[in-house]
């Protein structure tokens, strides 16, 4: 799979194309042409062909001007890159982050949305961003995941960790369901077709005498699911016990409030 990285234009020019402190073409540049359309036409085109299929060329293309005229508003795909991550995570929620609810309804929130945007937009899976573009939205988004756990019991440092935590496991989580999706595009079969057609096989390869304990849970599994996985199923499942999970850190925590004089 390819992999792209985030942060490997020019900062400067990065940065001003992120907050849009400086959108003023040359005289050669067309009056249509904006950071704005160049940058949701690169989207549209990851979205519909994939990461590999990105270049300034094609977003040329896909804008019917030469390729030239991009270079106008954005330096080159290192800096489209970066607009491109902030523009997705700057895509409205539905319904909004809830703010009168508990940490734990806050953080579910937070992770469907996440799963959600991968879901509208596959290739933000191979853009590493270790080194984030550092635009309004990556940076408000990071201010509403601190805001979900700020204030329940947690050091910064610890709610900087489960942030990251949350964040990697939707990043790992989401790609079985990426993956059945493009499969069934690719191979023109859904999930379900593919386990009908390969179910009696598998009960032959499946020998109960010989795999005793894979036999009884995979048959089982695969009849309820009606194919080798549920993906949604298994990232509800694992998000509740990472909710668990931190829900255990707060309650066990060590009393630290000081004793009261005289004892």
């Amino acid at each position: 799979m390819t992999t792209e990285y985030s942060g490997t234009g020019d900062p400067a020019r990065s940065l001003a194309l992120l907050w849009r402190t400086r959108e003023r073409p040359t005289r050669r540049g067309r009056p249509d042409l904006t950071v704005a359309r160049i940058v949701r036409a690169a989207i549209d085109l990851a979205d519909t062909e994939g990461l590999p299929a990105l270049s300034m060329r094609r977003v040329a293309e896909h804008l019917g001007v030469g390729t030239m005229s991009l270079y106008t508003h954005i330096p080159g795909k290192g800096e489209l890159l970066d607009v491109m991550v902030d523009t997705v995570y700057g895509e409205p929620e539905d319904p909004p982050t809830p703010t009168a609810h508990d940490w734990r309804t806050r953080l579910t929130h937070i992770a469907h949305t996440n799963w959600n945007r991968y879901l509208r937009h596959p290739w933000l899976l191979q853009v590493a961003t270790t080194r984030p573009p550092l635009g309004p939205h990556v940076i408000a988004k990071y201010e509403n995941e601190l805001r979900a756990v700020d204030g329940i019991g947690l050091t910064d440092l610890e709610m900087d960790a489960v942030v990251t935590l949350l964040n990697s496991y939707v990043h790992g989580a989401v790609r079985g369901a990426v993956d059945i999706a493009q499969a069934a595009g690719h191979t023109g079969m859904t999930e379900e077709q593919w386990w009908h057609a390969h179910a009696p096989y598998l009960e032959k390869a499946l020998d109960p005498r010989r795999y005793p304990t894979a036999a009884r849970v995979g048959t089982t599994a695969g009849e309820e699911y009606g194919a080798t996985t549920d993906p949604t199923r298994a990232f509800t499942f694992g998000l509740d016990r990472i909710l668990d999970g931190i829900t255990v850190l707060i309650t066990n925590r060590p009393d630290t409030t000081p004793p009261a004089p005289g004892r």
